[in-house]
């Protein structure tokens, strides 16, 4: 391992300053504003293989924002490992929580600060240092692929279809993402199951128009009212989600696996201490893991309505909207549950207003099996960096695109992530820890070296 460390404390402050080149670009894939940034992004991470040592790398259209395709090809008996990571990013209101601007980065206290700088500019950028590393070192021992995209924090809408349209360019033996978390800074661990996402906007309407709410309040209803008790109703006081038929095809987890997942390094009062609540509510009979892990979920990702502006304003509001989201476990399809909650919600709607469902996007859940060859040159590259064996998790989070991965292309995919959940992705002043970036750089290049073998 000493010609990786060597390289990367040689290289580190350049590396720097290439992550913070990428990102300062405000690479939102979610404003249309943003249009113009997506494409000198994706620009960007072009030129950044290409010097790493890739053959070839170029910015590819899809029906939505491009794609970055790259790729080294040293001798085509040896496996393929493809790097998947996102370019785009969240939007970064409320702007006024930041203590720094969010694209422009700063190092403080052990920590990259800014938008982007774990989810997933900094986790991707490890990958372009890592190949980089070993190009350079000539101990590159396989095919490298890069498929970098720009639309995962919307859904990827497009990139299933480019997948399909180029699947013999993206023959490869294993996926390798980094965009999950480990347990702590000093316990690291493989990310072996995603949860699936379902989500929606709906609107409710009452009158034509907003009303004088002295006038007519009490006498017509307020839609606002109306949706607060709608998603009021959703969950029962035992945090079950009562969607007919939404737990059909939830599969029980056993008493073995539920032991096994509890071993997992956590506690309710570090968790509470951490994001300053005095309390946690989830569904009865399970643990915080396992709420996050192996049960789904049902959030309000945002609502309004009426006035919100400075002052008063008497209003009864012709409208109110809300976004809303499910977390699904594995086997749980999620376009099967966005029928189902559409078909409810609508119906469950009393006389007195309009309810419109839209669906805006999901994914379908993901587990990886501990026993692949990936798996276990993952767990071996950790445990010579951090010296422990790292820890298997089910993550509550989703990346859509890894089920349209193992779908459309056949492959599986490994996902080795180096985040924390301090990190405060999507929220106000994300951050990223140097050690975490610079220990990624090191795991990486063992990952290929000890694949590679298993692989032979």
């Amino acid at each position: 391992m000493n010609y990786i460390n060597d390289y990367v404390e040689k290289n580190k402050e350049r590396f720097f300053e290439e992550l913070f080149g990428l990102i300062r670009i405000p690479s939102i894939s979610s404003i249309q504003d943003h249009k113009p940034d997506m494409q000198k992004c994706a620009e960007y991470w072009r030129d950044m293989i290409l010097q790493a040592g890739a053959d070839k790398a170029e910015v590819m259209p899809t029906a939505g924002n491009p794609v970055v395709y790259g790729e080294k090809i040293i001798d085509p008996k040896l496996p393929t490992v493809m790097v998947y990571a996102h370019y785009d990013v969240m939007p970064v209101d409320p702007l006024e929580l930041w203590n720094t601007d969010p694209f422009e980065p700063v190092i403080k206290d052990g920590k990259i600060w800014a938008r982007g700088a774990d989810d997933d500019k900094g986790q991707g950028f490890m990958h372009a240092k890592a190949f980089e590393l070993m190009v350079k070192t000539d101990t590159l021992p396989c095919n490298v692929k890069f498929m970098i995209e720009g639309e995962e924090e919307i859904g990827s809408p497009s990139l299933g279809q480019w997948c399909e349209n180029n699947k013999e360019m993206l023959k490869a033996d294993i996926i390798l993402v980094s965009d999950t978390s480990m347990i702590a800074r000093d316990i690291p661990s493989i990310t072996t199951g995603l949860r699936g996402l379902s989500y929606w906007e709906v609107e409710v309407t009452g009158p034509d128009k907003d009303l004088h709410s002295g006038l007519f309040g009490g006498a017509v209803a307020n839609p606002i009212n109306v949706l607060a008790k709608m998603i009021a109703d959703m969950q029962d006081e035992n945090g079950r989600i009562t969607i007919p038929r939404f737990y059909d095809d939830v599969i029980e987890v056993s008493p073995q696996e539920r032991e096994m997942l509890n071993k997992k390094p956590h506690s309710d009062e570090n968790y509470k201490k951490a994001i300053n609540v005095k309390a946690l509510k989830g569904e009865a009979g399970y643990t915080t893991t396992e709420r996050t892990g192996i049960r789904p979920s049902f959030d309000i990702c945002g609502i309004w309505g009426g006035y919100t502006g400075e002052g008063a304003k008497t209003v009864l509001p012709s409208k109110a909207y809300a976004k809303i989201s499910t977390r699904l476990v594995p086997n749980q399809d999620n376009v099967k549950i966005s029928k189902l909650f559409k078909q409810h919600f609508e119906a469950i709607a009393p006389d007195y207003v309009k309810v419109v469902v839209t669906p805006l996007h999901g994914g379908q859940g993901y587990v990886c099996p501990i026993d692949l060859p990936a798996y276990k040159a993952a767990e071996k590259a950790y445990t010579d960096v951090y010296n422990k064996v790292p820890v298997p998790v089910r993550s509550g989070g989703s990346i859509p695109i890894i089920s349209t991965f193992e779908e459309v292309l056949g492959i599986k995919s490994v996902l080795m992530g180096f985040g924390l959940e301090e990190d405060a992705i999507h929220s106000p002043n994300e951050s990223y820890p140097v050690e975490n970036f610079l220990n990624g750089i090191k795991t990486i290049p063992l990952f290929y070296k000890y694949f590679t073998e298993m692989m032979a």
